[in-house]
């Protein structure tokens, strides 16, 4: 099985990346639905210093590579020949994919600031509620889980700057690198 990771900061398009995998058929497993259930499960809304605070204790508790040990069972439990991993945030998290999966491959999505900061006051999620402050700190929170180092060990790279359209060819152009037609 080929997993393929998807590293971003917010916002850049991980999720659109996710959402063309699965109009393929390729099952997508998101890390940030681990947060997201242990932040209902602790009782509390799910707000961007809610769910970037259960993130932090999590990582505290475990080590910082808990949420991808996390994922591991549910991409193994996937009958496919590609799964998606949306939403890695640090280099030991990559370290976790690449010793389960030899045929891990990470990709990197980039986006500017001040579009992420536009697509995130389109989006509508509970998490979202940002300004250009809060935005930089949610990516200095993320930078600090070694999401950084995670950019930099990316071997494939999208840049996600121009339209939706562009965006879709590109990441289908990816897919078929791999032997995976639309």
């Amino acid at each position: 099985m080929k997993v393929v990771g998807i590293v971003g900061l917010p916002a850049s398009g991980k999720g659109e990346f996710s959402r063309i995998a699965v109009s393929m058929g390729i099952p997508v497993v998101v890390m940030g639905d681990v947060i997201r259930k242990a932040t209902e499960e602790a009782g509390l809304p799910p707000t961007d210093r809610n769910l970037g605070g259960m993130a932090n204790r999590i990582r505290a508790e475990e080590g910082m590579d808990a949420i991808a040990r996390r994922c591991v069972p549910e991409i193994r439990g996937q009958d496919a020949k590609i799964v998606v991993v949306d939403g890695i945030r640090g280099d030991s998290e990559v370290r976790v994919f690449r010793e389960n999966f030899p045929e891990f491959v990470l990709v990197r999505i980039d986006a500017p600031f001040e579009v992420r900061l536009r697509r995130i006051a389109g989006r509508g999620r509970s998490d979202d509620n940002l300004d250009a402050t809060a935005l930089q700190a949610r990516d200095e929170r993320e930078q600090s889980w070694g999401l950084t180092r995670a950019l930099a060990d990316a071997e494939f790279r999208i840049e996600n700057d121009g339209s939706l359209e562009s965006f879709i060819k590109k990441t289908l152009d990816f897919f078929s690198s791999l032997g995976e037609e639309p």
